[in-house]
């Protein structure tokens, strides 16, 4: 049989591609940074992702409140929300010019479980989900049984 190479899932007729993962960021913004120029501060945080090939799927006003601490000499805070599909190997690159960016305070990246997508993008946008997730529904099954088997005792 010779030597034979296990091959990569990512791998495409020989061309490696590596699989875009879906993100959230919950970024603190300065407050008058952004009450001056909402539209700018937006485009400079949905450039940071596509100017890496990467896709916006939600970005949006979370809130706007007083913060814990000073951060950099402000009390106020403005969190925006942003959920994006970006390459793993460039994620890098993206916190780096999120750090470079002087309306971010503060910003924190995770990286979303894709069975959770469909359910918090939905939620981002102030959708209604249709499906709920199966461990509320194995819960619901859980009570409704429970309350069965009470009413049966109590008769």
């Amino acid at each position: 049989m010779g030597n034979v190479t296990p091959i990569s899932p990512y791998e495409v007729l020989g061309d490696f591609t590596l699989a875009a993962n879906v993100y959230e960021c919950m970024f603190i913004l300065d407050s008058n940074r952004y009450a001056r120029d909402p539209h700018g501060v937006q485009e400079s945080i949905n450039n940071a992702v596509t100017s890496l090939d990467g896709e916006i799927l939600v970005s949006r006003l979370w809130s706007e409140q007083k913060l814990a601490y000073t951060i950099n000499g402000q009390r106020k805070g403005t969190y925006w929300l942003t959920y994006f599909r970006l390459e793993g190997t460039k994620l890098n690159e993206f916190e780096r010019a999120i750090q470079l960016n002087d309306s971010v305070m503060r910003s924190l990246t995770l990286k979303i479980d894709p069975r959770l997508v469909d359910h918090l993008i939905a939620h981002a946008k102030g959708e209604v989900s249709t499906e709920a997730p199966k461990e509320a529904v194995a819960d619901n099954a859980t009570d409704d049984a429970a309350e069965t088997t009470k009413e049966v005792a109590a008769e």
